[in-house]
């Protein structure tokens, strides 16, 4: 796997990992939510296979958190782990505290019992990154105070639970805002940049530049726009509304990498990280098939010409 280093800290992540938001839910099933699948949704056998997958095509890091498939997404990780513990120390997984599905909780004891359930069901006695998770809408202070989340992550920071603290939310003005701080090693920056979405220049890129944060990006691929191409059915999905424009943009896009037989996959997931503060992406897998695919991606060789002709059509949509 490539491997690059996240911002000022000591680890080097493979710059394609997995995401594990929706893992285990069936291909032919949508979601009811945003990041909430219910249990009754997920075949936890299909997600352990999916993370066995990974883990046996050479992927080192899992990125979740307390909210996906309520805690569901933690065990399953933990589940395929104990099934190929010879590979347990050199995989990295950085889970989210504050936000869960029964709500948000950025106090000092939750973040703390969020951890220590993270790692109960991870079966891991460390993680290298803890990302305080959706923050949006509640007071900064708060949040980053002593007996709040930030004050809770640092106390696991000096026991040696927690290595790096990091901010992942779905906002990107508000990770800008968290980032701004100067307190956070790492962010995850969701709905800010692919193909189609260049929202990091505006706030994130200068802020973590100024201050060494390190930049994981989630929703390379536009809620799989940008692996299949336009049609119907990527019109409307989940929080994307995508224009006639922008379609007609992707298929042009389609077309380039058809005329190299370079996946488009390959491309959205490579391109993320030919930023230099971008070191790692983290596309979401629902099944085994999807966690191979994109894992193959981003070992592929992209032909310098194609970058070259790709830049003009490298255009932001709202």
């Amino acid at each position: 796997m490539r491997m690059k280093r996240l911002g000022q800290t000591d680890l080097a992540l493979p710059t394609v990992g997995l995401g594990t938001a929706f893992i285990g839910i069936p291909t032919q099933r949508q979601t009811v939510g945003e990041y909430e699948g219910a249990p009754s949704q997920v075949d936890e056998a299909l997600g352990v296979a999916a993370v066995l997958a990974a883990l046996d095509d050479g992927c080192t890091f899992f990125d979740t958190a307390a909210l996906y498939g309520r805690r569901l997404s933690e065990k399953m990780i933990g589940a395929a782990l104990r099934q190929r513990p010879q590979l347990k120390d050199r995989v990295m997984v950085s889970t989210k505290a504050g936000r869960r599905h029964t709500g948000y909780d950025f106090s000092f004891d939750a973040v703390c019992r969020s951890v220590e359930e993270s790692l109960e069901l991870l079966g891991l006695e460390r993680l290298p990154i803890v990302h305080i998770h959706d923050a949006m809408g509640f007071p900064m202070e708060e949040v980053l105070a002593e007996r709040g989340a930030l004050g809770a992550l640092r106390h696991l920071q000096q026991q040696g639970i927690v290595q790096y603290i990091g901010t992942a939310c779905n906002d990107p003005h508000t990770n800008a805002q968290y980032i701004q701080t100067g307190e956070f090693d790492a962010a995850v920056i969701a709905d800010a940049w692919s193909l189609i979405n260049r929202t990091a220049e505006r706030e994130i890129f200068p802020a973590a530049e100024k201050h060494g944060v390190g930049l994981i990006t989630a929703t390379p691929i536009e809620r799989g726009l940008l692996v299949s191409g336009p049609g119907a059915a990527h019109s409307h999905y989940l929080n994307r509304r995508f224009s006639a424009e922008c379609l007609e943009h992707v298929g042009r896009v389609q077309r380039l990498c058809q005329s190299y037989d370079v996946p488009m996959l390959a491309v959205a997931l490579q391109w993320c990280t030919r930023h230099p503060l971008v070191a790692a992406v983290i596309p979401g897998a629902r099944v085994a098939e999807e966690a191979r695919a994109s894992l193959a991606a981003g070992q592929i060789e992209i032909p310098a010409a194609l970058w070259d002709d790709l830049q003009p059509l490298v255009k932001h949509f709202d």
